[in-house]
């Protein structure tokens, strides 16, 4: 058993990568439109990752992530629109950019626990997109009408379509950061960072530097989410300050919290069902409609708010947590 839970992680990389590859024989179950929705799924589960290595991991509150997602997607899109830098030298470039900016941010932030590091993260997604289309800077972020960019092209000539090569990238780089931070976690910063979590005061007491850490893991955090700001300008091609509300941080709270938060795994499960509720809130508004013949919609917050009930009252520990509890169960019962 020890060996096979070792072992798992390796065969869904396995799994990922040949998921293009079986499109020529199911065409209607791997087509482009699907494999763009897996890409958005990876990409959200990166943003979510960020999130939980800030709040599941060292216990500092956010509902402002979708500010340097907002900051990630930006300077993908003005490098690359402005100055003609290829779409892969912007993720580098995106997470150097969010990592100042989380620990700039981090630093004031050292002063506020708990409520009040939220709502300072909360005034900061609030602020951001509107900054974003200050009159000033129409010029580079072009305002409220955004910047307009063009898909990745495969590379070397590679017989892929660009859904493909997306999901490719987008893919091989969420497994080079979910690497890094189990990595991370595993080393003494991360027992650090996640002691500061548990014993704030025994942490300090003992001699770790709990500002440092608190304001690098900001900044680790915000780096995350920058990188996936900055695949989703790729993906989408396209950004507009609208596209990064309120309601983005609040989606990747929900993903942090159904997933499973201080589960990098719950990261995962917790970016693909917000991009599954969202994407799947329009069709089941159809179906209750036209099918069932209900005189009411349902958006999308209506959905997660429901299964979030749901979730929270049959598994409090998230669905990584609640998998990992009857994975224990049934090897007890064995």
């Amino acid at each position: 058993m020890a060996s096979l839970s070792k072992k798992w992680p390796w065969i869904f990389v396995v799994l990922g990568l040949l998921i293009p590859l079986l499109q020529p024989a199911m065409p209607d179950i791997v087509s482009d439109y699907r494999l763009f929705l897996v890409s958005t799924m990876i990409i959200a589960a990166i943003a979510v990752l960020g999130l939980n290595l800030l709040t599941g991991f060292n216990g500092q509150f956010s509902l402002g992530h979708g500010a340097f997602y907002a900051v990630g997607a930006y300077t993908a899109a003005v490098l690359m629109d402005k100055l003609n830098v290829p779409y892969w030298a912007t993720i580098p470039a995106a997470a150097i950019v969010c990592f100042m900016f989380g620990y700039l941010f981090g630093l004031p932030a050292l002063k506020l626990e708990g409520h009040y590091l939220a709502l300072a993260t909360f005034a900061l997604a609030l602020a951001v997109p509107q900054i974003l289309k200050y009159k000033w800077l129409e010029g580079l972020t072009g305002g409220v009408q955004g910047i307009v960019l063009l898909k990745p092209e495969p590379p070397f000539g590679l017989p892929l379509s660009e859904d493909q090569w997306l999901f490719y990238f987008c893919f091989i780089t969420m497994i080079v950061l979910y690497w890094a931070a189990a990595n991370l976690l595993d080393s003494r910063s991360g027992r650090a960072m996640m002691a500061i979590r548990d014993q704030y005061m025994a942490a300090d007491t003992m001699g770790i530097d709990t500002a440092l850490y608190k304001t690098v893991t900001f900044g680790i955090s915000a780096a995350y989410t920058g990188i996936a700001g900055a695949l989703s300008a790729s993906a989408i091609a396209f950004v507009a300050p609208d596209s990064f509300n309120i309601f983005l941080s609040i989606k990747f709270l929900i993903g942090l919290v159904v997933g499973g938060i201080g589960s990098l795994t719950g990261s995962v499960i917790g970016g693909i069902f917000y991009v599954l509720v969202d994407n799947s809130a329009q069709s089941l508004t159809q179906f209750i409609r036209n099918d069932l013949g209900l005189p009411f919609d349902l958006s999308a917050y209506t959905v997660f708010g429901v299964l979030l009930i749901a979730i929270i009252y049959l598994m409090p520990m998230g669905i990584a947590g609640g998998i990992y509890l009857a994975w224990r169960k049934l090897r007890g019962a064995r």
